[in-house]
């Protein structure tokens, strides 16, 4: 018996190795906590009245913590149930100033750039698709890209999230590092302004272990692993640094390992034969001695 399989995954162990291992390596949403509580408040910002002075979110955490797939689950399950988009997505270009920030809206907006540096052009092209579009929420995923510029740069992004709201009533929902929050709360005027949804690193308690035990759940394997038993858990905690993403990563690269081989379960064993490195060592000496 899969008894420790969910219901639709255990139709899966019928399958070949190669369509399991494709089953498990596909991205998955994982809805927790924080994933949730950000999809309720991005649901009320898109159902709320026209308002001058729109209020906007800030989900703000350390990277490879799942904040971008939060964001773009929303975006898609919008587009599912709309006819008109109003939930657009914008990748914060790296780069400092003003041209790189427009054009980052304008391709986001499936709009044309051109070669033109005019900022005060793409200005102008940027408005026109906001009154046309008529988008009720911007995203604007690693936003601390746009606030590594010239302070009268940033001031000027700044002053294009205060402007959105009260010209085209759209709220703005930043995404990014620690910084974000940072720039934000300088000044009483932007901090009123947003919301923070925090995204922090994953602690090692009961909510941790409930995640691994829904990752067992939704990879088929014929064999329980036991996630979250106590050694194997703080294994993957170790490893992972609490960052989901790693998270992840590790329990997916295990389980992929399990149906290779044929041992049908995530071991201890098996994890210590991946010879993964948490992110924070990646950078040390010996690792790096090895390339050479």
């Amino acid at each position: 018996m899969a008894d420790h399989l969910l219901e639709h995954v255990r139709p899966y162990l019928d399958r070949s190795v190669e369509d399991r291992i494709a089953y498990i390596g596909a991205p998955r949403w994982i809805g927790h906590h924080v994933a949730t509580q950000a999809h309720e408040r991005l649901a009320e910002l898109l159902a709320r009245p026209p308002a001058m002075r729109t209020r906007g979110l800030m989900l703000v955490g350390p990277f490879a913590n799942g904040k971008t797939m939060i964001a773009e689950r929303f975006a898609v399950q919008h587009l599912k149930t709309t006819e008109q988009q109003r939930v657009w997505v914008v990748q914060t270009r790296e780069g400092a100033g003003l041209t790189h920030f427009y054009g980052s809206i304008l391709h986001a907006l499936r709009a044309p750039i051109g070669n033109s540096r005019d900022v005060g052009r793409r200005a102008e092209q940027v408005d026109h698709l906001l009154n046309s579009l008529k988008p009720r929420i911007l995203i604007f995923d690693e936003f601390h890209n746009a606030l590594r510029g010239r302070s009268r740069d940033v001031e000027a992004v700044l002053a294009f999230l205060r402007r959105i709201g009260r010209q085209y009533d759209i709220s703005p929902v930043l995404i990014g590092e620690v910084a974000v929050y940072d720039f934000i709360n300088a000044t009483s005027e932007m901090a009123s302004r947003f919301e923070l949804i925090a995204v922090p690193r994953w602690r090692y308690d009961e909510a941790f272990l409930t995640l691994l035990d829904s990752f067992e759940g939704a990879l088929p394997l014929a064999r329980s692993s036991d996630l979250s038993d106590e050694s194997l858990a703080r294994k993957i905690f170790q490893l992972s640094e609490g960052l989901i993403g790693e998270i992840v990563t590790i329990v997916t690269s295990a389980a992929i390992a399990a149906a290779r081989s044929g041992a049908e379960r995530i071991t201890k064993a098996g994890i210590d034969d991946l010879s993964y490195v948490p992110v924070s060592k990646r950078g040390q000496a010996p690792l790096r001695d090895g390339l050479l």
